[in-house]
């Protein structure tokens, strides 16, 4: 492998030009190629961002020796299948949220990994921004005092008719879509797991869940309220208070290069502000300290078969009606 790993993108799915720009001014990565199901569309794409091969299936790019890593875009009943495919291909793999859509398939990852020697970080990009750190920071170095209750949000209104987002059969729903932010979010600034969960959801006409509200109960009686939706306007925030003071970020998951977190603590409001790279930036470096010089990934395996857990739980609560145990 050289000190500059190629990136193939595994479709042309619209979230993967995210990458485009990041990979490009990379000192350490390049994008190399682009598979689709169809040559004339990886050929349009590829010539569109000046990507110099593509291919008219994703096997064959899996197939090509060059490719050091694989970014996995594909609907989220596909992420777990491709992302193996491609570790047995030699791949490492940057494979968007969620992960996978049980435990059974993170566990299944988990164990490929194990076995190519590959690394597989689930694209939870805000993890790789300096604001989550010092989000973090603030709150695990005691500042808010003993910790009680997290609210965020993650809402946006619209999908198209034939948006995979759409079709159960796909892993579509708002709560696997954006519900993850919150959740993934609250859990990893706590540094804890959940206890019990209770979630309600609203089913659109196609068989997912439009919205979904849930509650959470973490060690230490903290709790965690957060919402999510496709069919309400954007909104988003995160919110952590304790007995002491109350953490707002207004930005969470997405933040940008300048960025400001709000802390009230003894009656005294203080603005602070955080300056960061651009998260895509952020998770691209991220992959290749950990390829390159074994760092720590931004997500670990475990951290991810959490999420998976906890959401299967909540889907359990809201067919039960009823608190559900992790």
């Amino acid at each position: 492998m050289t000190e500059k790993l190629k990136w193939g993108i595994l479709s042309t799915a619209k979230i993967s030009k995210a990458l485009v720009e990041p990979l490009r001014k990379s000192k350490r990565n390049t994008l190399a190629a682009v598979a689709s199901r169809e040559l004339v569309r990886a050929e349009t794409y590829a010539r569109t961002n000046k990507i110099p091969l593509a291919y008219g299936s994703y096997e064959a790019l899996l197939a090509d020796p060059s490719i050091d890593v694989i970014y996995n875009p594909l609907p989220n009943s596909l992420h777990s299948e491709w992302t193996i495919k491609a570790m047995q291909a030699g791949k490492h793999v940057l494979c968007e949220k969620p992960l996978a859509l049980s435990v059974d398939q993170v566990d299944a990852m988990q164990a490929e990994a194990e076995k190519q020697d590959r690394y597989v970080v689930e694209g939870l990009m805000y993890r790789s921004h300096a604001q989550t750190e010092k989000a973090r920071e603030i709150i695990q170095g005691g500042q808010l005092g003993k910790l009680r209750l997290v609210r965020g949000s993650f809402t946006y209104n619209g999908s198209g008719a034939d948006n995979y987002r759409l079709k159960a059969e796909m892993g579509g729903g708002c709560l696997w879509d954006v519900g993850i932010y919150p959740l993934s979010f609250a859990r990893f600034v706590l540094g804890v797991e959940p206890e019990e969960v209770f979630g309600w959801g609203v089913t659109g006409p196609t068989g997912v869940d439009k919205s979904f509200v849930a509650q959470m109960r973490f060690p230490g009686d903290i709790h965690l309220q957060f919402d999510c939706s496709m069919a309400t306007p954007y909104h988003v925030f995160m919110e952590i208070s304790g007995e002491e003071g109350t953490l707002v970020i207004p930005q969470p998951f997405n933040p940008g290069i300048k960025n400001t977190l709000y802390l009230s603590r003894e009656g005294k409001n203080t603005i602070i502000p955080v300056v960061g790279t651009s998260t895509y930036v952020g998770e691209v470096e991220a992959m290749s300290d950990s390829i390159l010089d074994g760092l720590a990934p931004a997500v670990s395996l475990a951290d991810s078969r959490a999420n998976v857990k906890a959401i299967q739980a909540l889907f359990k609560s809201a067919q039960k009606g009823k608190p559900v145990s992790l």
